[in-house]
């Protein structure tokens, strides 16, 4: 037999194109702030327009008012979220009450806005039990671990579709270190294999603390991940909310019709440092790959728009400023004046009877604790 050169399988050309169709990210208004899909932007009224305005400048605010609270010592973690408004405050927007949140730890926003309030918040990030009792019951508190809330997100989701529950899903953030972890795969692949309603995003923001996503994986877009799972998905500017809400609404619609899951690729940024706690990303950070991202920061391009219809003015937002400080004020009074934790109760909710050794301990400690 003659031997033939011809491959049977082009594994270079495989490589070097199976991220095409992932890599062209869904935009409605660009980094200039020019609006590119005119069509898109017509589905959304001025008053919705001007509503997602005041929505990133209350996250705006939010933070860099948290993060004085921080500083003051009045408050434990907080894991920044300046840059990423349009992914957070476009999506959460796109879904209803009635849908179950799973929130990280970077997803305090998207909490509030989904039902609990300012306070809770602030009491979470105090390590106040407190914090975790929302008045919308339909969320569970940010996840610590990284990615362990995409396989609660699948019990959540398979409880959903289980219960007959229509016109509702779940829907759960990562960071894209939360792709690098065994669990966002289990999540995404349960929910998938059982074709159970929800919405994964990955919040693209660059970093995993100091670990670039370049570094993370060899995955051209974290997006395509999910081919592998059956699971459709796309890349969403991140910096441009509404883009991020018509994607996230279409997906909800998806899900919710008994399609499966989504996942959804937010290019994003983390402006500041990865958490409170202190690291500094000017020693894994250069000010030339930031300045790109500041420059097309999503409330630039939005004020721009809005500012162009002749619908947003600087004095309406310094205004809108200066009452959500106050808000957070407010807030944070009403989150110091919680009754203060008790070790005793702490032992008290440990187990449902307790042990004779907790009982001795919560005795010797209400003992403490009356005096």
């Amino acid at each position: 037999m003659a031997n033939g050169s011809k491959q049977i399988v082009d594994f270079a050309k495989i490589k070097a194109t199976m991220a095409d169709p992932y890599k062209h990210p869904v935009q409605v208004i660009n980094g200039d702030g020019k609006v590119v899909d005119p069509d898109t932007l017509a589905k959304y009224s001025d008053d919705q327009l001007v509503d997602f305005m005041k929505k990133m400048v209350w996250e705006r605010t939010l933070h860099e008012q948290t993060m004085n609270f921080s500083r003051q010592g009045r408050l434990g973690f907080y894991a920044p979220t300046a840059g990423e408004e349009a992914s957070e405050m476009g999506s959460v927007t796109a879904f209803k009450e009635q849908d179950f949140l799973l929130p990280a730890y970077r997803d305090l926003p998207q909490m509030i806005q989904h039902g609990t309030t300012v306070a809770k918040g602030f009491l979470w990030s105090k390590g106040h039990v407190e914090g975790n009792q929302h008045e919308n019951p339909n969320m569970m508190f940010p996840q610590i671990i990284i990615g362990a809330q995409y396989v609660e997100t699948a019990g959540v989701a398979l409880g959903i579709q289980k219960n007959g529950d229509k016109d509702r899903v779940a829907f759960v953030y990562t960071g894209d270190g939360g792709t690098s972890q065994g669990d966002w795969y289990e999540g995404v692949n349960f929910t998938s294999a059982y074709q159970a309603p929800a919405v994964f995003f990955v919040q693209n923001n660059g970093w995993a603390i100091s670990v670039p996503r370049k570094k993370q994986t060899a995955a051209e877009t974290l997006a395509q991940k999910a081919v592998a799972m059956g699971v459709p998905s796309v890349q969403v500017d991140g910096m441009d909310i509404v883009a991020v809400h018509e994607v996230a609404k279409e997906a909800r619609e998806f899900a919710a019709a008994g399609n499966g899951p989504v996942v959804i690729e937010t290019l994003t940024y983390r402006y500041g440092a990865h958490s409170s706690a202190g690291d500094d990303p000017s020693r894994y950070r250069t000010k030339e790959e930031e300045k790109p991202w500041f420059d097309a920061d999503p409330l630039i391009r939005m004020r721009k728009v809005l500012t162009d219809k002749g619908i947003w003015s600087q004095d309406q937002e310094d205004k809108l400023v200066e009452e959500y400080k106050d808000e957070f004020k407010d807030a944070m009074k009403e989150a110091e004046a919680a009754p203060a934790q008790k070790v005793s109760d702490f032992l008290k909710w440990t187990y449902n009877v307790p042990t004779p050794a907790v009982k001795k301990q919560i005795a010797e400690f209400e003992a403490k604790e009356s005096k």
